[in-house]
This record gives C-alpha cells, sequence and structure tokens, in this order.
C-alpha cells in the first residue's frame, strides 16, 4: 500500500493531480489496516458487508459510494453535491453529508431485516461505528464530493459489442413506429372506447395506509411535508385507474411471497388491489419540487402471439405527478416498471423546450393534461394485457365510486415477509425482478440496457434506448421543459 502510495504521488506530480481518478483513492482500505477505533469500524462495515453479499441480501435501490461503505447516494444527493461547500464542517456540506449516512442507515437495515443471524447489537455498532468514521471523514469531504456518483445504468460494452453507433438507427425507427401507434390510440380513446373488453373502475382509499419518507434538507433545496398533510397530497395525487379486463392478469394487486414447492415464490394478490407510493424531488429552474410516484403491479403481461417478446411474468405502470409549491400538479409522466414506454404529461405552466439535434429519444407528450382542482381527480384508462395507458382524463372527486385501492409505501417491497419466516426483497442485488425476463433481452441488447423488458428497482430505470436517460434523474424535467412565468 505504501509503494502505491508513492506511485501515485510521483504520478501526481508528473501528470498532475487533477488527472487522477478520483475512484482509484480508497479510505475505506486505508483505514482496514488501522489498528484504532476507525479501524474496527472499518474492518466491522467491510464484515458486515461480506454477509450481505454471501446471502444474496443486497439492495440496489442507492450504491454505496467508493471508498466509503458506511455512505450511501441516489440522484438526488449526487446532484446536490456541488451545492454542499466542502470548505466547513457545518451547513449544507453537514446537511449532505448526514443525508448520506442516514441514506446508509435505512438501506442496511432493509438489508439487514432481510439477512438471517442479524441482532440488535449488530445494528448499535454500525450506528455507532458510523458516528466514529463520520468524525474520520471531515478530512475528506472534497474526496467524498467527488465520488458520490451514481453509475450509469447503460452498458458502454454492450453498446460496443453492438455496434450502437449504427444498430441505434434500426431502433430509432422502431421507435418512432411505436411513437405513431401511440398517438392514434390516444386520438381513438379521445373520440370513444375501441375495446369491447369491460373496464373495471379503481379508488383510492381516502387514507393511505402508509406514507413515503421525504427527505429534509431546507439548507440544499429540499424541504418536507410530513403528517396530515403529505397524507392529502398522497391521496389528492392518487390516480384513479380504469382498466380494460380481459382475465386476472389484468387486476393491479399486492406483491406477496407465497409457499410454493417446499419454497415461496413471488405472487400477485389481486384481492388486494394497491398502489404503490414512493416520493422523490425533480429541479426545475433552479427550484427543488416534490414528486410522488404511484406504481401499479399486474401478474403477467399475456402472450398476444406466439412467440410475444414482450410478454412475461409480471408487468405494472408507474404514475408520477411533479408539483408546483402550491402542491398543485405541474406535469405527470409515466414509464412501466421494465423504463419502458416513457410518455410526457405537461400542463399548461410549462413549455417544451426546442428539441436538439440527432435521434436520441426526446420529449414525447402524446396528451397534454390542464392541472387537475383540489376537487378533481385524475383518471388513468388501462389497455388489457399490454397495460398501455390509452388516455388521461379529469373527473369530479365525487364520481362514480369503484374498487378500492390501498395506498402503500413502496418501500415495503424491499422487505417483505416470507411464509416460512424471515423477509426477503421482491428484487434481486443487481435491481431486477426474478421471473419477469422478457425475450426481448436477446435483441435490444446492443442498446446498453440489460435485460430489456425486465422489471426493475426504483434507481434502475434506464427509460431510453437511443440515447441516456433515468426516471430518477432530477435534472430529466428541465432538460425537456421551462416553465412559464
Amino acid at each position: 500500500m505504501r509503494r502505491r502510495s508513492l506511485l501515485a504521488a510521483g504520478c501526481c506530480v508528473l501528470l498532475g493531480c487533477a488527472s487522477l481518478d478520483p475512484h482509484a483513492y480508497d479510505p475505506a482500505a486505508q483505514r482496514r489496516q488501522r489498528d484504532d477505533a476507525v479501524g474496527d469500524c472499518a474492518r466491522l462495515f467491510a464484515g458486515i458487508d461480506r454477509q450481505i453479499d454471501a446471502e444474496g441480501t443486497r439492495d440496489a435501490q442507492s450504491p454505496r459510494v467508493p471508498g466509503f461503505p458506511h455512505l450511501r447516494v441516489d440522484r438526488v444527493l449526487a446532484r446536490l453535491a456541488t451545492a454542499a461547500t466542502v470548505a466547513s464542517s457545518d451547513g449544507p456540506a453537514a446537511q449532505w453529508y448526514q443525508a448520506l449516512a442516514q441514506l446508509d442507515a435505512a438501506d442496511r437495515a432493509i438489508e439487514l431485516a432481510n439477512t438471517a443471524g442479524t441482532t440488535t447489537a449488530t445494528v448499535e455498532a454500525l450506528a455507532a461505528c458510523r458516528q466514529t468514521l463520520s468524525l474520520a471523514d471531515q478530512e475528506q469531504l472534497a474526496k467524498l464530493q467527488a465520488v458520490a456518483e451514481v453509475p450509469d445504468d447503460y452498458s458502454t460494452t454492450l453498446r460496443a459489442l453492438g455496434l450502437y453507433p449504427l444498430t441505434r438507427y434500426l431502433f430509432a425507427a422502431g421507435i418512432e413506429h411505436w411513437r405513431q401507434e401511440t398517438l392514434a390510440s390516444f386520438a381513438a380513446q379521445a373520440v370513444g372506447p375501441t375495446s369491447g373488453a369491460q373496464r373495471v373502475r379503481y379508488v383510492p382509499e381516502p387514507l393511505p395506509e402508509s406514507l413515503p419518507a421525504i427527505r429534509d434538507l431546507p439548507r440544499l433545496g429540499l424541504s418536507s411535508v410530513g403528517g396530515p398533510a403529505l397524507a392529502e397530497l398522497v391521496v389528492r395525487h392518487a390516480p384513479r385507474l380504469e382498466i380494460e379486463t380481459a382475465g386476472d392478469a389484468d387486476r393491479p394487486g399486492a406483491l406477496v411471497w407465497q409457499p410454493h414447492g417446499g419454497g415461496e415464490r413471488l405472487e400477485v394478490a389481486s384481492a388486494a388491489p394497491v398502489l404503490y407510493v414512493r416520493s422523490g424531488h425533480a429541479q426545475m429552474a433552479g427550484r427543488w419540487l416534490l414528486q410522488l410516484s404511484y406504481t401499479a403491479w399486474f401478474s403477467e403481461r399475456p402472450r398476444a402471439r406466439a412467440p410475444d417478446l414482450l410478454a412475461g411474468r409480471f408487468d405494472g405502470l408507474l404514475w408520477r405527478v411533479t408539483l408546483a409549491e402550491d402542491g398543485s400538479p405541474l406535469i405527470y409522466d409515466t414509464i412501466h416498471p421494465c423504463g419502458c414506454y416513457h410518455l410526457f404529461f405537461p400542463g399548461e405552466r410549462l413549455s417544451a423546450r426546442a428539441r436538439p439535434a440527432g435521434i436520441d429519444e426526446g420529449l414525447f407528450a402524446p396528451q397534454t393534461l390542464p392541472a387537475p382542482t383540489a376537487n378533481e381527480r385524475v383518471v388513468l384508462r388501462l389497455a388489457a394485457g399490454t397495460h398501455y395507458l390509452q388516455q388521461v382524463v379529469v373527473e369530479a372527486a365525487a364520481a362514480a365510486a369503484g374498487v378500492r385501492l390501498s395506498l402503500r409505501d413502496d418501500d415495503e417491497l424491499r422487505s417483505l415477509p416470507l411464509p416460512g419466516g424471515g423477509r426477503h426483497s421482491v428484487f434481486a442485488a443487481d435491481g431486477l425482478l426474478p421471473g419477469s425476463e422478457r425475450l426481448e433481452r436477446f435483441f435490444f441488447w446492443p442498446m446498453g440496457v440489460r435485460s430489456a423488458g425486465q422489471m426493475r428497482q426504483w434507481g434502475r430505470h434506464a427509460t431510453a434506448f437511443v440515447g441516456r436517460r433515468h426516471f430518477d434523474d432530477p435534472e430529466l424535467l428541465d432538460r425537456y421543459f421551462e416553465r412559464l412565468p
């Protein structure tokens, strides 16, 4: 290690320190060699990480920071790194650091809940060590700021092997064909129903069963709401569903582990319709705005033909609303849990930016949507089988009732009870939902999206085949829209 340090110093003299890879220096590796409290804590985290990885209970939602395994980062916190003044150990820098530590504490608690043999003493020791390591980190804030990034969810290797600079033109043509079909579907639905299938209405409960956590970082621009105010926003903006129903695959439900062949199998319990809710933030024109996301899960996307590249177990719809400062809707957007079919529904207070030259996937808005009032609700009309969104309408809050939808915290899916005891996430350590693979992955890999079509966890949604785009990118909306006065 000493020889490597001397070599790095020599390179710094010859090449300049700014050219060094910020990930090359590993504080955790050096700390594990120390014979003091910091060394003990570094070894404790390393041992716990080995146990988690050995049991396959790693959670992929927020990656650990390289060199700082007691800290985690998501794309919002990575964006906030530039706002955290690292010259001092208080103020924004301290609050940003504390958010990284709290994110690790929350995510690690989920991993440990899913890991056999976890004791209260272990959790307490980790909490004490996180405090010890935070003191040691005060001299590393600039380095931490440089490495607190979320890895890209696109594979450059796959794109290189798939001759992406050439093959992307073929995929761009296919995407344009899908867009034209989507526009035609929305236009037809605006005239009248296009299918004889029965439509079943689902209406959210008046009170949520659980609320998503919202971070409170006022010095960095993120402020929270909580309690009754948050519950009111969650209920007010929860979409109603009108789903063409040709069979059980069109009935939304809760994800549950059920006994199966001496083990467990993940199923969708349609007898308990659920919308899973999570919060987030987007940045537009330098202002941080609250986002609420709602996900409905279905047991499958049935085969429409043989073979059907898009069919398989599990399907869903993720609907997101970005709120203005007064709590009213500013824009909606939606994907399926595979990251596919990204649609935008802007309101009248936004204007689309000019599309840059090139063939990268850009803004696709099949419909505009005036902001509903406090006494109105959004209704999503979904197709049978594919669960494609066909139309979005606004109706009075007092409109006809339907099947009740429970509102639950989306993070519940990261640690569900097993029938025989214990807990497990519905997602694998790579963030993918096992069993939801699609045949399309054998054809779409040149675009760099790993296992295209497979359902995946929050934070792992790459939403463009041509170009690069992530659903949880806080600057995503600012890329496509500007706010009107």
